[in-house]
C-alpha cells in the first residue's frame, strides 16, 4: 500500500518536473526571441525559470531517490558478508536521514526568515523559493523510512543491499515491487 502512494507521488513529481522544464524552455527560448527579435523581453523569464530549475533539481532528486538511482561506489561494501552490508546499509539511512533533518530545519528557517520578503522581479515570498528543501527534506525523510523499515524487517535481497550505480549505464536490478 505505502508503494502504491509513494509511487503515485513520485509520478506526480516527474509530471511537475516535465511541467517546470517546459515552461523553463518557454520561458527561455521565448525571451531569446523577444531580446534577439524585438529588442524587448519578459523580466520575469529568469528569475521564473531559476526558481522552476532550483524546485525540478530537489524534487527530482526525491524521484531517484525512490528509484534508487543515485550514483555512488560499492568497492567496499560488495565484498562484504551479508550482515556487513545490512549494517553499512542501516547506517548510510541513519546518515541520510540525519541530513535530511539539517536540509529541513535550514529550509524551514530560511523560509520563516524570508516570509515577509518578496523576490526582486515576481514579487512573490522568497519562502516559496526556500520551501523546496523542505519538500524535498519530508519526502526523501519518508521513503529513506520505508527503505529502512524494509531493512530492518529482512524484506530486501541481497542485490538491494548494495542499491547504488556506479555508473548512469549500469541498470540497477532491483525486483519490482508487487502490486
Amino acid at each position: 500500500m505505502l508503494d502504491k502512494i509513494i509511487d503515485h507521488y513520485c509520478r506526480f513529481l516527474t509530471a511537475l518536473c516535465v511541467l517546470a522544464l517546459a515552461v523553463m524552455v518557454v520561458l527561455v527560448f521565448g525571451n531569446v526571441v523577444l531580446r534577439y527579435g524585438f529588442n524587448s523581453g519578459l523580466t520575469m523569464s529568469e528569475e521564473l525559470s531559476r526558481w522552476l530549475f532550483v524546485w525540478m533539481t530537489f524534487l527530482g532528486a526525491v524521484v531517484a531517490l525512490n528509484e534508487r538511482s543515485h550514483l555512488g561506489s560499492d568497492m567496499l561494501v560488495q565484498h562484504l558478508p551479508i550482515w556487513g552490508k545490512k549494517v553499512c546499509l542501516g547506517l548510510s539511512h541513519l546518515l541520510m536521514l540525519f541530513v535530511c533533518w539539517l536540509l529541513f530545519k535550514g529550509s524551514w528557517d530560511q523560509a520563516l526568515v524570508n516570509l515577509e520578503t518578496t523576490s526582486p522581479v515576481m514579487e512573490f515570498s522568497m519562502s516559496i523559493f526556500y520551501a523546496s528543501g523542505a519538500v524535498c527534506a519530508v519526502s526523501s525523510a519518508l521513503i529513506i523510512l520505508k527503505h529502512f523499515f524494509e531493512l530492518i524487517t529482512n524484506r530486501l535481497s541481497e542485490a538491494e543491499l548494495i542499491g547504488i550505480r556506479e555508473s548512469e549505464d549500469e541498470p540497477l536490478d532491483l525486483p519490482k515491487p508487487q502490486a
